[in-house]
């Protein structure tokens, strides 16, 4: 077993194969990494830029997502013209999740099914459907 100093240390590439392994990783670099078929479940990502970050076919149920977004104003990374990307869910099971405090300002949903759908307690296919019927009531 080789031990190395408490020192910073440059490693360039890291395959681990079949391994049970648990990674405590504090201000590294890990972009243009990939994971494919891990099991990465109670992982913790605190202080992360996350931009471009592509999961697909994952399993999130149990998934909490806090603070997302650009970082406020005492970071020493905020930028107050900096505008956050938006971000793509596609082909996306979320039924029962919940939205809180969160900015939806231009969300766009499309072909989606909005069953059971809320938005401030009232039921959205609701509104749809006044919606439909008041416009069809004025021509």
């Amino acid at each position: 077993m080789q031990i190395f100093p408490k020192s910073i240390m440059e490693i360039r590439t890291i395959s681990l194969d079949s391994e049970c392994v648990v990674i405590t990783a504090q201000d590294v670099m890990l972009s243009d990494s990939t994971f494919n078929d891990v099991n990465m479940s109670n992982v913790s990502i605190t202080d992360a830029n996350l931009s471009d970050l592509r999961v697909e076919g994952a399993q999130l149920g149990g998934a909490v997502f806090t603070n997302i977004g650009m970082p406020p104003a005492d970071h020493p990374m905020f930028d107050p013209n900096a505008e956050q990307r938006p971000l793509h869910f596609e082909d996306c099971d979320l039924h029962k999740s919940a939205f809180t405090s969160c900015d939806l300002s231009g969300v766009e949903i499309s072909n989606c099914n909005i069953e059971g759908l809320t938005i401030d307690g009232v039921l959205v296919s609701e509104l749809l459907e006044n919606f439909k019927n008041a416009s069809s009531d004025r021509h």
